[in-house]
């Protein structure tokens, strides 16, 4: 204890040396905490979007992964109803889910004869109701907002396509898509309907009457069998996707609708069944227990399970790219705040020379000098860190209720930009110690060059 107090107060003997080393650390804390809550709120918002619309877990056929994408019928799930029925029952996985739902993956030709314009797409085959309960997962808390699924209520002839499909489809007047003109080179059909064959194909194809007053499309694909089925769809609104690859292929539709366009009157299947669980760290328990409940009850089928960190390679690589900053920044700050530390302790031993010997001629032990001088490093540390942490939480704070927004990626609407510095007890933790770390590393050189002074030359320094 008395060393601390000796430490103090030569701290304080020299006010503004101290005050601007302080300063600095703080600035660093506070920098790399500020930086830290930014990119930990990027990494929550990115996994919020992803597992709001893919899950946590998917399963899949062997393989899909892999090979699907070019024949996803060849790799679909019979009896899947069986296997969600199992997985909703199970004792261990039930109080973990928040949605089992099944979705088909198949591509085909879109056209709209009207305009006689066509291009290829991805259809997705989905459960509304299960997917706009999906969009309401928030287990970070992010602010409330209205995305319920626009095919929620609709007719089972209802798709849903994405800007990009319908600007080749001629289709943004109706559907109200802004920056949307004609090609100059679009083709002027004359209003004709599709061809006759196309038109019986689809009313084989479509059980239900057509919506009236809507938008009408006809997408072609091929059956199960490699026969081609049509089926009339009506398109009820079209949605930016975020990324452009995606929203110029985009149509997602009632699952029932998708499985009669792929297995017509044959026993339907699905591509992946999407687990999204209550809360992301039961991922690991989650994903145990389910191969072990396929491997048991389900042997017969090669079935295989996905993250959605493996279905979505850009969650990853976009966390690996902050993650780098991350550590560029606080490497460079721990230099700064290592050379500033280091520079103050130095000069306190050039001015405090003959203090040193005169502690050494009374019977104070090297031992006690590297104290001494290792204990205001410390003591910089601490304050620094606390400092540091508050002007960092006050800094949050601030940011978060200036009402500031922007877009990031994933996202087609701004949002509120937020830095998630309170509650990161990890972050706070982990900046706080490596602040404590570099400054005692940084008295280290030297409290061992003042420990080892002649006692004879310290005191006759002048």
């Amino acid at each position: 204890m008395k060393t601390f107090s000796l430490a103090l107060r030569n701290l304080l003997r020299n006010r503004r040396r101290s005050t601007t080393t302080l300063l600095a650390m703080i600035v660093g804390a506070a920098a790399i905490l500020i930086f830290g809550g930014y990119s930990r709120d990027i990494t929550y918002g990115l996994q919020t979007g992803y597992v709001q619309r893919s899950g946590h877990l998917q399963i899949q056929h062997k393989d899909y992964f892999l090979y699907g994408s070019g024949n996803p019928t060849a790799y679909g799930i019979p009896d899947y109803a069986r296997i969600i029925s199992a997985v909703k029952s199970d004792p261990v996985l039930a109080p973990m889910l928040a949605v089992v739902t099944p979705t088909l993956q198949l591509g085909g030709i879109a056209g709209n004869f009207a305009a006689g314009v066509s291009r290829t797409v991805i259809g997705s085959g989905v459960v509304v109701e299960d997917q706009n309960m999906m969009r309401k997962w928030n287990d970070y808390h992010f602010p409330p907002r209205d995305r319920s699924a626009a095919l929620l209520g609709s007719e089972p002839d209802a798709v849903v396509i994405g800007n990009g499909v319908a600007r080749v489809l001629q289709l943004c007047a109706p559907l109200n898509v802004k920056n949307c003109q004609a090609p100059p080179a679009a083709v002027d059909a004359g209003g004709k309907a599709a061809p006759d064959d196309i038109s019986a194909l689809s009313a084989l194809e479509t059980p239900v009457a057509a919506s009236q007053g809507s938008t009408r499309i006809e997408m072609l694909a091929a059956n199960a069998h490699g026969a081609p089925n049509v089926a009339s769809l009506n398109v009820v609104k079209a949605e930016d996707q975020g990324v452009k690859e995606l929203d110029d292929i985009f149509v997602a539709m009632h699952l029932a609708q998708a499985q009669r366009l792929v297995y017509g009157g044959a026993a339907p299947q699905v591509t992946a069944i999407v687990l999204q669980l209550r809360h992301t760290n039961q991922m690991p328990e989650a994903e145990a227990r389910l191969e072990q409940l396929l491997a048991t009850n389900f042997k017969d089928i090669p079935l295989e399970i996905q993250e959605f960190t493996t279905l979505n390679p850009s969650y990853g690589q976009t966390i690996g790219m902050f993650s780098a900053l991350f550590s560029f920044i606080a490497v460079l700050i721990g230099a700064i705040v290592l050379f500033t530390v280091g520079n103050t302790m130095s000069m306190a031993v050039v001015e405090r020379t003959t203090e040193i010997g005169t502690l050494r001629a009374i019977g104070l032990r090297r031992g006690g000098i590297r104290r001494l001088f290792i204990c205001e490093g410390l003591l910089l540390g601490v304050i620094g860190a606390v400092l540091g942490v508050l002007i960092a939480l006050a800094l949050a704070y601030l940011i978060n209720h200036a009402g500031l927004t922007w877009l990031p990626p994933g996202r087609v609407e701004p949002v509120a930009l937020s830095v998630r510095v309170w509650g990161e007890t990890r972050l706070i933790a982990g900046a706080a110690a490596g602040l404590l770390i570099v400054a005692i590393f940084s008295a280290l050189w030297p409290a061992n060059r003042a420990a080892k002074m002649n006692i004879v030359d310290a005191l006759r320094h002048v």
